[in-house]
């Protein structure tokens, strides 16, 4: 009997990490009967006086915003990172260990509208926003002692937003965190043997099937990674092989701006909501280092499942085996692959 992605239970690879999923595509069919989250309120107002990220208002302490026009970008009033933490380690018996950490985290607002999220915003507008985290990254990188800056969206209030102004984060910080440091190593170890990045070579596959790619452009592709974890997950590669934000060009920031307003829209239009997700970039560490087997990318991490108001949760033998999917990847690139790319307030 050949081994049928569709209907066989099969584990896939995640070369990024290392790290295995389960696929069990026949359970997709089972009935639904689990928790359904509420569906949130779809209509904000284009100011909110009581918004601490709004033009004009009052934040934490004596801060106020200006009266900003375009994008806003502040240090965080309850940053997770600060830069005068000592840098001492501790350690008993290699058991208990623990080091200082420096760093400082960025809140980016997207927009001065309360109302507007990504995908609603014009392209010149999701340019802006392209432009600020090319700046803060260069800025923030520039520090002596900051080696890794993580650009990322917590987008809706069940991923733990707890403002729903459309605004992302930023924590800079001494070491590079464990996600990019586990694809850093596998990066490297496909480098030295293949001399291609990971990602050169696996987008090349993907073109020549065909088959998981979402949208794309001359400079920018959006696919369901075979080895998707998420329902709905998606990664943004870059055609051309860099590391860095600060390695665009032009045309490659406007390129960028547009695919990511075409796969936001798309993930609204999957249920005719403001679609949440996790989203964040990987770029190269900023320690002084070449990295030339980096290779620039960013990934989104929607959590509904079957409807705009159930989730999928990571639990039981997830939490203590593997990572487990039902959906598989292709089925889930076909929907989204069929969606429409105007918004789906705008076509009513």
């Amino acid at each position: 009997m050949k081994l049928d992605f569709s209907e066989h239970p099969h584990r896939r690879l995640n070369p990024l990490t290392g790290e295995w999923i389960q696929v069990s595509p026949h359970r997709a069919k089972r009935p639904w009967q689990g928790k359904e989250e509420e569906k949130s309120a779809d209509q904000k107002s284009r100011y909110d006086p009581g918004c601490y990220l709004c033009p004009g208002n009052e934040r934490a302490g004596d801060a106020k915003n200006p009266e900003y026009t375009s994008t806003f970008v502040f240090t965080n009033d309850f940053s997770a990172l600060k830069p005068d933490t000592p840098s001492e380690s501790f350690n008993t018996n290699d058991l208990l260990v623990a080091k200082g950490e420096k760093g400082l985290c960025r809140v980016i607002c997207f927009s001065p509208r309360h109302d507007l999220t990504l995908p609603e915003m014009e392209l010149s507008q999701v340019r802006e926003v392209v432009d600020l985290w090319v700046r803060e990254y260069r800025q923030l990188g520039n520090r002596e002692y900051i080696n890794y800056v993580q650009i990322f969206e917590n987008k809706g209030e069940i991923m733990g937003c707890s403002n729903p102004h459309p605004h992302g984060q930023i924590w800079a910080q001494e070491t590079i965190p464990d996600e990019p440091a586990k694809e850093l190593k596998q990066f490297k170890k496909y480098y030295e043997k293949h001399g291609n990045t990971l990602l050169q070579d696996y987008l090349e596959i993907e073109q020549q099937e065909n088959e998981r790619i979402v949208v794309q452009n001359e400079h920018f592709a959006v696919l369901v990674p075979f080895w998707a974890f998420w329902p709905f997950e998606t990664l943004l590669v870059s055609k051309r092989p860099f590391s860095r934000f600060t390695d665009m060009t032009e045309e490659e920031k406007e390129a960028l701006a547009s695919v990511i307003s075409r796969i936001t829209i798309k993930y609204d239009n999957v249920f005719n909501i403001s679609f949440p997700y996790s989203a964040g970039f990987h770029p190269a560490p900023t320690d002084g280092n070449a990295y030339p087997e980096w290779h620039f990318h960013m990934h989104f991490y929607p959590p509904l499942l079957r409807s705009a108001t159930v989730k999928k949760f990571r639990v039981g033998y997830e939490m203590l085996g593997s990572s487990q999917r039902d959906i598989t990847p292709e089925a889930a690139a076909r929907l989204l692959q069929d969606l429409p790319e105007i918004h789906y307030k705008k076509g009513k």
